[in-house]
């Protein structure tokens, strides 16, 4: 069955880049709608309505480092989806209409698991339609240097990662998890984005991260030193859990749960949705296709009611 929110959810915070406050609210909304976007400045003054709508969708992504930014046919774009994504996947959210009152998503507390946490005690609505995935038939995969991403057949949906840093208190991480029994929401949703010192000052010499904050809504890596506020790390592979915590939030963009197992070395956002592209331009290497409920209890969303959030600050 097809999902939505029980009720109105409502957040306030700041843009991570533009430091700026933003309210966004999601919403309810009917079968078949999927998730789409609404700048809800830009309607205000728009003359077609149509202007500030932004479908959550591969095919409206550009291509950035440091975020997953959307933009639509009038030019209107969104940034930094990929957190409030990734809750709605992990939660089996396949519609909801979510208002923005700027260009960036809220970046809280630099993890999903605000918005998870308010997804469930709004509750989630089962709707009487099928729910459609998007099933793999045949190995993708793109390589740019020495990362690659790549997506292949897989009963369920799991996520591989690794990452390697010269920074010491990051190094090598190597994680694999299938994302079925509320997984996402016991053990990615609260892990946070984490970035190099010498990223930071870079970003904020050219204007960008000006509402990062080390340790409330960002880990910041030094070398051997973490800044990750007073509790540290929340777990000692933080990094690369917030990596896969990414990963399902971009791919989430493909308009519906994946059946397939995404495999992600030195990968980030740009590959992610570049993988996407790859995907659907390859002929017989996917199909959409209406679940069964076997099928159903091997997706993220599935049971997730029924289990504890992950633990968080």
């Amino acid at each position: 069955m097809q999902k939505t929110v029980s009720k109105t959810i409502e957040f306030n915070g700041y843009g991570l880049h533009s430091g700026k406050p933003v309210k966004m609210s999601v919403a309810p909304s009917g079968v078949n709608t999927g998730i789409v976007f609404v700048r809800s400045d830009v309607l205000e003054d728009a003359d077609d309505q149509r202007e500030a709508f932004i479908p959550a969708r591969w095919d409206c992504v550009e291509p950035s480092q440091l975020c997953t930014l959307m933009r639509n046919d009038d030019g209107v774009t969104l940034s930094t989806v990929e957190h409030i994504m990734a809750a709605l996947a992990g939660c089996g959210i396949c519609n909801a209409i979510i208002r923005v009152d700027g260009p960036e998503v809220p970046i809280l507390d630099g993890s999903s698991s605000d918005f998870v946490r308010e997804i469930l005690a709004a509750g989630i609505q089962s709707q009487r339609a099928n729910l459609r995935v998007l099933k793999i038939l045949k190995a993708v995969e793109i390589k740019r240097g020495d990362a690659f991403a790549r997506l292949e057949p897989c009963e369920t949906t799991e996520i591989s990662f690794h990452i390697d840093f010269e920074d010491e208190a990051i190094g090598s991480q190597q994680k694999q998890m299938v994302m079925s029994n509320g997984a996402f929401v016991k053990e990615l949703s609260n892990c946070r984005t984490f970035c190099r010192q010498s990223e930071v000052d870079w970003m904020q010499e050219n204007g960008l991260a000006l509402g990062g904050v080390a340790g409330e809504n960002a880990v910041v890596f030094d070398g051997a030193h973490v800044n990750g506020g007073e509790q540290g790390l929340r777990y000692k592979d933080e990094p690369v859990r917030h990596k896969m915590l990414d990963a399902l939030g971009d791919l989430y963009l493909a308009g519906a749960p994946i059946l397939g197992r995404y495999i992600g070395s030195k990968s980030g956002h740009a590959m992610t949705n570049a993988l996407l592209r790859e995907l659907f331009n390859t002929k017989g290497a996917w199909v959409f296709e209406y679940a069964d409920e076997n099928t159903q209890a091997k997706l993220p969303g599935a049971g997730v009611d029924k289990v504890e959030h992950a633990h968080c600050a």
